[in-house]
């Protein structure tokens, strides 16, 4: 059996992503908000480039698949945890955020047991991809408002109501698509 590469490009760029969660979060907490938002914007353009150029160089790999919802998901709970203790965003909407998300890992894991090959079973869904843009562009606004770079509390107030929405839809389509894999004899 031949090895895959996975020194390419893109998983690079998404290790990247992950590194850059920590030093996000020692910006943030030393309340060099300006810091943390350049890091947060860096980790959010390295999300949109690792999946363009796995495609366009054709360099999808296992590990780059399972590395990179990863990496979304750690940057993303991770912003919200922060801004949420701050009081920047509802604690509603950070539990929210971090119950999908516990429920989808959750989710992979019991379906992985059933024996289903998750991989190759589940793919984000365009709902689900909707999402992650509208949660990181939240962030985004929170951030660079409490940067003093830009305010814009309507358009933020409504995207704090447009990611719940979202949040809870795509949770249950996640929801659905799992349950549906678990074969209905249970073993």
């Amino acid at each position: 059996m031949r090895r895959e590469n996975n020194w390419t490009i893109p998983n690079i760029l998404t290790v990247f992503r992950i590194m850059l969660t920590p030093g996000f979060v020692m910006a943030f907490v030393s309340e060099r908000i300006g810091l943390a938002c350049i890091l947060f914007i860096v980790a959010s353009v390295t999300d949109a480039l690792d999946g363009t150029l796995a495609r366009v160089l054709k360099q999808r790999t296992s590990l780059g698949a399972m590395l990179d919802p990863l990496a979304d998901k750690v940057l993303i709970v991770t912003g919200f945890l922060c801004l949420g203790l701050e009081g920047w965003v509802p604690a509603w909407l950070v539990v929210l955020v971090i119950s999908r998300d516990m429920l989808i890992i959750g989710g992979l894991v019991v379906v992985n047991l059933w024996g289903v090959d998750v991989r190759n079973e589940i793919r984000p869904s365009f709902a689900s991809k909707v999402n992650t843009t509208v949660q990181i562009s939240l962030l985004f606004l929170v951030l660079t408002a409490h940067a003093g770079w830009m305010s814009l509390p309507n358009m933020e107030q409504g995207m704090i109501y447009f990611t719940g929405v979202l949040t809870v839809y795509t949770g249950f389509i996640y929801l659905k698509r799992g349950l549906a894999l678990i074969p209905a004899n249970g073993g």
